[in-house]
């Protein structure tokens, strides 16, 4: 795909929806940090019915660490994972506490250093929390990407890197949210919904085989 069309998109993304962000519902950065832990493998609807619940009785490290295991996973049993996911976040917590003053480090290598966060969550917490003009690959954008040709890899490493280099800066701090939302409502795993898509103008789909995941003029948005 040519840089014409890979800025046709995100100019069309951009008039769908200018002000994107995530579906996750959270007020401080450690809500969020919590939300996206609880989400891998899981849907943002399921989080935030879970969460809501969770961050009323506990939004900060020393009310999480408060609650213990048993009752963080009293909270969170409706999530997948949620024993693994508990256990990460109780040790999590007590990194922040005794580590970064109960707050969420604006770095990536600490943000990578807490259990049960990789480079995904870094990515959202560093897009969403603290603005950087980060993109979390997941197997919606992963999809997107390869399908439409946007950006082809094998890996969602691989992905991320093209995208870092091809998307226009004035659009990269919004990327993010304007991919895993086209993923999650047009360009659907089975049966994308090319006659609705806004981009299927540009979209190179489907000339090649679209990449599967290996398992393990319009103004530019205001900055």
């Amino acid at each position: 795909m040519n840089a014409k069309k890979r800025l046709a998109i995100f100019q069309h993304l951009y008039i769908q929806n200018p002000h994107p962000t995530t579906e996750l519902v959270y007020h401080s950065h450690f809500e969020l940090l919590i939300a996206v832990m609880l989400s891998a493998q899981a849907s943002d609807k399921s989080v935030n019915r879970a969460s809501k619940a969770l961050f009323a009785a506990a939004n900060t490290p020393e009310q999480m660490l408060s609650l213990g295991l048993q009752g963080l996973k009293d909270h969170i049993k409706s999530i997948g994972l949620y024993n693994t996911k508990a256990q990460n976040i109780i040790k999590t917590c007590e990194i922040l506490l005794y580590q970064h003053h109960s707050q969420v480090p604006e770095q990536r290598e600490f943000l990578e250093k807490l259990p049960g966060v990789g480079r995904k969550t870094a990515n959202v917490i560093l897009n969403t929390a603290f603005n950087q003009a980060t993109v979390a690959v997941d197997t919606h954008i992963f999809r997107v990407c390869n399908r439409t040709r946007l950006a082809i890899g094998k890996t969602s490493l691989a992905v991320e890197k093209k995208l870092i280099k091809v998307i226009p800066r004035a659009y990269l701090k919004n990327a993010h949210h304007w991919l895993i939302l086209h993923g999650r409502y047009t360009c659907l795993a089975r049966k994308p919904k090319c006659l609705a898509c806004v981009i299927k103008t540009f979209c190179e789909y489907p000339k090649k085989t679209v990449a599967t995941e290996p398992k393990k003029t319009v103004m530019a948005p205001l900055s």
